[in-house]
């Protein structure tokens, strides 16, 4: 049952990805006008699909099929004490006769022939160590499979705080590159009006040297949040396992000057 819940799983995960990752024709994004709420799949939709792919995870399950097996077979080896044998031979053999008839003495006779011997039977042991040990055999096996669910378990949680930190960061960077974006607008804006009232003489040197400050922490400013975006981005794509067929661009600040 639980190998079919997994395949079905699996198999919804791959119906959606024809329009999230799989799709011919990229989805365009405009980063400095759309949501990219709006533009990724389902955050359980990711979840699902880190979980089908993380190799951690596979290990787990993996353990947990080792360890069931471990079991059954320490259940069972009790059957290693019963069993039958047989054993077959052939050959030349020497054979010795006597012969007592009364009223004479005994005489020998020797002969050889070309024969199979065979024999077969069963057998029945009572090791005391495997009789005594064998509850507590099964027991630590028995506890080698719920440490092993829990490990599974564990692994699984942690694939999704990732997954789900990892979503909220891809969200948080695009907000903050959209606000360095405006910011950035508005001081380049100012800087055009500052160039201006230089030009005639309206502000002095520090205050034109001030304002072109202020643009130049802007740009650097709008480079990191740009560079946070795109990494943020990218983990989220190793993390579910396939990438997200986004298409879109981060203009640098001289391409949006």
């Amino acid at each position: 049952m639980k190998y079919i819940f997994n395949l079905l799983n699996l198999i919804l995960i791959l119906l959606s990805l024809p329009f999230y990752g799989l799709a011919q024709e990229p989805v365009k994004f405009d980063l400095m006008k759309d949501n990219i709420e709006t533009m990724l799949p389902p955050l359980e939709t990711l979840i699902d699909s880190a979980l089908t792919n993380n190799p951690n995870v596979k290990f787990r399950d993996l353990q947990i099929s080792v360890n069931e097996n471990k079991l059954n077979a320490d259940r069972s080896q009790w059957a290693r004490n019963v069993g039958i044998q047989s054993d077959i031979r052939y050959g030349t053999f020497n054979n010795f006769s006597m012969n007592t008839a009364e009223g004479q003495s005994p005489s020998n006779f020797a002969t050889q022939t070309n024969q199979f011997v065979y024999g077969a039977g069963a057998y029945i042991k009572f090791p005391i160590f495997d009789i005594l040990n064998r509850k507590n055999q099964v027991d630590l096996a028995k506890f080698e499979v719920g440490q092993a669910q829990s490990m599974a378990a564990v692994q699984r949680n942690e694939v999704r705080q990732s997954v789900v930190v990892q979503y909220n960061q891809v969200i948080l960077t695009h907000r903050l590159l959209r606000n360095k974006s405006k910011y950035i607008e508005s001081a380049r804006v100012n800087m055009e009006m500052a160039e201006n009232e230089f030009h005639n003489g309206v502000i002095p040197i520090g205050e034109y040297t001030r304002i072109s400050e202020i643009v130049s922490r802007a740009e650097a400013d709008f480079e990191t949040a740009r560079a946070d975006f795109i990494t943020s981005f990218m983990i989220l794509e190793e993390i579910i396992g396939y990438k997200l067929n986004l298409n879109y661009t981060v203009n640098t600040v001289n391409e949006n000057h």
